[in-house]
């Protein structure tokens, strides 16, 4: 079958829940892709921030290979040697002290959600606790997770949601200490806001949110699910501010493919808060998972993949900067290392996107006038003279 008739069958199967773009894809290579008609395309998107080791590792597919012969799963009421190995990684590369595997991001959002109000809970008995969140945040599609995402139209269609949630605005400290009270339990925010627009935070409001919370003991969530695993150039985003959190969610690169997602916590939080019963998954933390951890964890060190974002973000920074420089419609840049945005003005971003696409590049939007970077964590400078040459036959 040809791309047409793939996709004519999978939209009579499949959920229509997103606007597909009308490409297949069948194999991938390096930084490039390839569809079912064999057209090749240079990935800048990195299956939205997943695929940090680029595509067609042979030690990572050994890995999984290896790990499929011995056992795929066997559930969390045994023990198994990639758990450990995954979760001894995981808590040296966070410098935090206990680890959840999940399924998704969205899933260590709403772990994290639960642990901040047990931990609340077992201080006073309360059950009417509140969670101060961020507007135009995105934190994920289930209830819990949609319930801190600060976007109405996500949520509009299913409220209600669950209670005890209010919104202040991201890098405004003054806003943030206005929805505190007594009932706070937890603060939670994406160290770079991704789909609100590719946002960094800014060291004041990081390190003011951190200090009120200290002072309260109010429970810190960082969601670092995209902007974490290496892509802004330290393992999680936040070891660049030296502002550590009480929970952690990750997801995406930390498997670079196999769904896994985990949130960590520190210790103060870990021995208040989730006991044998509060929280569960049939499949997060099984062998397979696991053995992708683990594996990404030793190419991260192996490959110096951080050094490398570290090396090339200021070429990658230069050549964005050019390009708003040179076309009018184009007004700023913003990110940090691997995770880049540029703005749009006007004419739409989707309609950029798809001409990029024709021109055989792989970018995404975030928000509704920015064009995101998050390619995999291997690329070279060539790669990214390549991709601007290639954007800018599609503008």
């Amino acid at each position: 079958m040809k791309s047409k008739e793939y996709i004519e069958h999978t939209e009579q199967a499949v959920l229509h829940t997103y606007n597909r773009f009308p490409v297949v894809f069948e194999k991938g290579e390096g930084v490039y892709l390839k569809d079912v008609d064999g057209k090749e395309y240079l990935d800048f998107g990195a299956g939205i921030a997943v695929f940090a080791l680029g595509y067609g590792n042979k030690e990572y597919e050994a890995a999984l290979e290896n790990q499929l012969k011995k056992v795929i799963h066997t559930s969390n009421l045994f023990y198994n040697v990639p758990l450990m190995e995954a979760a001894e990684k995981l808590r040296k590369a966070s410098q935090m002290d206990k680890v959840f595997f999940t399924n998704s991001g969205t899933e260590s959002i709403e772990g994290a959600i639960k642990t901040a109000r047990k931990y609340a809970y077992l201080k006073d008995g309360r059950t009417d606790h509140e969670i101060i969140a961020m507007n135009h945040s995105f934190h994920g599609r289930s209830l819990g997770a949609l319930s801190v995402t600060g976007n109405p139209h996500y949520q509009e269609a299913f409220k209600p949601l669950i209670g005890g949630v209010k919104f202040a605005d991201f890098n405004d400290l003054e806003s943030v200490k206005a929805q505190v009270t007594d009932r706070t339990c937890a603060i939670i925010l994406e160290a770079v806001q991704g789909e609100g627009g590719i946002y960094p935070v800014t060291s004041e409001f990081l390190e003011g949110v951190r200090r009120i919370c200290d002072e309260k003991d109010i429970l810190l969530i960082l969601d670092e699910v995209q902007c974490g695993m290496g892509r802004t150039g330290s393992y999680f985003a936040w070891q660049q501010y030296g502002v550590k959190p009480d929970i952690m969610a990750c997801a995406k690169a930390l498997g670079c493919g196999v769904p896994v997602g985990a949130f960590v916590l520190n210790e103060k939080t870990a021995k208040s808060s989730l006991v044998p019963g509060d929280h569960g998954t049939t499949y997060g933390g099984n062998p397979l998972a696991c053995a992708a951890v683990s594996k990404v964890f030793d190419l991260f060190e192996e490959l110096d993949l951080i050094g490398n974002v570290n090396k090339v973000t200021p070429y990658f920074e230069k050549k964005l900067d050019e390009l708003v420089e040179k076309y009018d419609f184009l007004t700023a840049r913003r990110g940090k290392g691997f995770m880049q945005g540029i703005v749009v003005t006007g004419r739409p971003v989707g309609e950029i996107v798809k001409s990029a696409l024709d021109h055989g590049l792989v970018v995404l939007s975030a928000g509704s006038d920015v064009i995101r970077f998050v390619p995999p964590l291997v690329i070279t400078e060539q790669d990214i003279d390549e991709m601007v040459e290639r954007l800018e036959a599609s503008f």
